[in-house]
């Protein structure tokens, strides 16, 4: 945690399962203050890193979002999903016995550098005043814009196939889910993100990080002395 007359800056580890606002919201009424907000949104399924900003620091909110955010995980080959994750059911499956390792390789180094991406429908992003995923549990049609975003390193840490365990670091505003539908796509086969952790932002570490329950015991315990 970093204190200053400005407010806090609050590194939590995100468990799964839990959305970003949900964390914003349980310290919110356990802390009893009205400003508080996060950076950088993490999806329900990932885990990792959030930073959570307190009192004036929320103003700062803003700049750290823009920070680039190091990732690892595991995408899945063979299998895709409507969500490009576990958040709904497998739509499609294909046979990967065939992928080569060295395939695998040259279509993660063709999603490296600055792509054009298009966001997964089932995300929070605005389409006529109403968040993109109501719409797509809707079974609503949408068209999502591509964005211009930048993969610095898509590193393969280990090949177990079909699941391919990997490390990316990159700018603000790139989903994981869109990069491991692509690579699924490019191997001819499909794939999803099976598996994700927010490692590092800017200069913020995951270790440095406070287990959320641990820190809501401790206000908790905290409060109830008081």
């Amino acid at each position: 945690m970093s204190m200053t007359g400005e407010g806090s800056l609050l590194l939590i580890n995100k468990p799964k399962n839990w959305t970003s606002f949900d964390v914003v919201n349980k310290l919110k009424h356990l802390l009893k203050i009205k400003k508080i907000g996060h950076a950088g949104t993490l999806d329900p399924l990932a885990k990792g890193l959030l930073l959570i900003g307190i009192g004036k620091y929320t103003k700062k909110l803003e700049s750290l979002q823009g920070l680039d955010k190091t990732y690892e995980g595991i995408i899945e080959i063979g299998k895709t999903t409507p969500s490009f994750d576990l958040e709904t059911p497998f739509d499609s499956a294909s046979d990967y016995r065939n992928i080569k390792p060295q395939e695998i390789v040259l279509a993660v180094e063709t999603l490296t550098g600055e792509l054009d991406q298009i966001p997964p429908v089932f995300s929070a992003i605005k389409v006529n005043g109403q968040r993109a995923y109501k719409s797509a549990r809707k079974n609503e049609k949408i068209l999502l814009k591509s964005r211009k975003i930048k993969i610095y390193k898509f590193e393969i840490i280990q090949l177990i196939l079909p699941e391919i365990h990997f490390r990316v670091v990159c700018s603000k505003g790139t989903y994981i889910r869109s990069l491991a539908k692509d690579l699924g796509e490019k191997l001819g086969v499909g794939g999803y993100l099976k598996e994700l952790i927010r490692t590092q932002v800017g200069e913020y570490k995951l270790e440095n990080a406070l287990l959320l329950g641990q820190l809501i015991d401790q206000i908790n315990y905290y409060n109830e002395s008081n």
